[in-house]
């Protein structure tokens, strides 16, 4: 089959680097001979256009030009769509794409892209919301409900916005419920990982696979304050090891435990975050893989 290349770009974000960086992807995408279109991504996340365009003109391959805000919005829109996806980083964070060994440096995504090679990815549903990275309920969520607010983005920013708000922290109090056992807890934070990281490198969940099947939970418990940086950061170092669910809830500041679903009830109604996007919260939620989702291009 013919390869057909759409890459989706930000119209109204970084105009003059974007120009640049468009001009670079156009003219690489020639050197190869292969048929492409340059589109805007929609603000709303209505790709239904999109998705009659694949049908109908039989495209093979859609590149995510953008972060992992983009990245979600585009292959959860186009979720069922027989196509190959792709990332060109240029977003705050790029877990997803550091999670898959994609590189920041464009002409070294671009080479991934020409390759061709692509792997099952596995994505998740929070109350049928679709996530594909990490999604966060408490201290990192509040972050996130801030972070969108910022004229800037990237790592400076994200670092300020969690100094300031670990100061205020406080624990939550949550249900865990795996397979009809359950436990309750009071936890700073609690991640659902299905990459590795928050973005940036920043590993939280050491042992997470894109294509395992499985969720990586990371549950921040409860802790004197002053011991929660160091605590995190030894958990972010990989130093803590996979436990099974209920090993050692009373004694583990942190819980690190693998599943294919499980529910959270949130009665304290702590605040939810998905793929690093602030999110509507609620008192309890369903979770649960979906395994092999999408095609992704990766090394």
């Amino acid at each position: 089959m013919i390869r057909k290349l759409v890459y989706l770009f930000n119209p109204i974000s970084g105009t003059a680097r974007k120009g640049t960086l468009l001009k670079k992807i156009e003219a690489a995408t020639k050197v190869q001979g292969l048929y492409f279109e340059l589109l805007p991504t929609n603000a709303e996340g209505d790709y239904t256009g999109l998705r009659k365009k694949i049908e109908q003109e039989n495209i093979t391959d859609v590149i995510i030009i953008g972060g992992d805000g983009s990245v979600n919005q585009v292959t959860g829109s186009l979720r069922g769509c027989v196509i190959r996806f792709g990332i060109i980083p240029a977003g705050s964070g790029n877990g997803l794409a550091y999670a898959a060994a994609i590189p920041k440096n464009t002409d070294k995504a671009l080479e991934i892209i020409f390759k061709k090679t692509s792997k099952k990815t596995d994505a998740f549903l929070i109350n049928d919301h679709y996530g594909c990275m990490l999604s966060g309920l408490g201290f990192d969520a509040a972050i996130a409900h801030n972070f969108a607010t910022q004229r800037r983005r990237g790592l400076a920013t994200y670092v300020q916005q969690s100094l300031k708000h670990f100061f205020k922290a406080s624990a939550y109090s949550f249900e865990i419920i795996i397979n009809g056992s359950s436990f309750f807890t009071e936890a700073y934070f609690i991640s659902i990982a299905n990459s590795n990281q928050f973005g940036n490198n920043v590993t939280i969940a050491p042992k997470a696979k894109l294509n395992d099947g499985l969720l990586d939970i990371v549950i921040v418990q409860k802790m004197n304050k002053a011991r929660l940086p160091l605590t995190v950061l030894k958990q972010i170092r990989g130093n803590n090891p996979l436990q099974y669910f209920t090993d050692a809830v009373s004694k583990n500041t942190v819980l690190y435990f693998q599943t294919d679903a499980l529910t959270i009830k949130n009665p304290a109604l702590a605040p939810l975050h998905i793929d690093g996007e602030p999110c509507q919260t609620s008192g309890e939620f369903s979770i649960e893989i979906i395994k092999d989702c999408f095609e992704l291009l990766q090394p």
